[in-house]
């Protein structure tokens, strides 16, 4: 079994509760027996999946497989054609140097509904949303990559999974749902 699940903003991407103020995935009855595939921090939002099949570990997480993560990361300010190059070639952080992927300003912006509670906004800076493409995926590694480039991260959604995106399973936040063997093949696609 292989579930999609539309993280919320403050959930941590555990079952057991370490802290009182923090919210896990406990709260929001999966099938027993079923844990997360990877994670995203308490303060990422977006596509998270989990299974009770041990092999998805392997198959989605494991870098010899190259599969692909796809991302919304609201930054501040408007990266430049030199930030988003950096990005895509590989970005130097002081523990590894990121592999390439792909980074964009997407057109038109993304639309997503406000996150509850609200970013940060500073009348003065704008900001923009990026779209990046990992095939690793290491501790607040876009969080980080975009920081090492001049453009932190304010809002960061994961929103496709290989082939399988949010928007295509219209999940609101909280909310999950077993995925079909048509789904769960666009996972796979790398």
């Amino acid at each position: 079994m292989l579930i999609a699940f539309n993280k919320p903003y403050g959930v941590l991407s555990q079952f057991t509760k370490e802290h009182e103020a923090h919210r896990t995935l406990a709260e929001f009855a999966f099938p027993a027996k079923v844990y997360p595939i990877g994670r995203l921090d308490s303060d990422s939002e977006g596509l998270l999946l989990l299974s009770d099949e041990a092999q998805w570990n392997d198959k989605l997480l494991h870098p010899r497989h190259a599969h692909r993560r796809t991302y919304h990361a609201q930054v501040e300010g408007i990266p430049t054609e030199s930030a988003l190059k950096k990005l895509t070639l590989g970005v130097s952080l002081p523990d590894f140097t990121t592999l390439p992927c792909q980074a964009s300003i997407p057109a038109p912006a993304p639309d997503h509904a406000p996150r509850v509670p609200p970013i940060r906004v500073r009348k003065t800076v704008t900001d923009t949303w990026l779209e990046l493409t990992l095939t690793e995926g290491k501790n607040r590694q876009v969080r980080r990559m975009t920081a090492a480039v001049g453009f932190p991260t304010l809002r960061l959604i994961r929103v496709a999974m290989g082939d399988l995106t949010l928007a295509k399973l219209a999940l609101p936040p909280g909310q999950w749902r077993v995925l079909n063997e048509a789904e769960t093949k666009l996972i796979l696609r790398r």
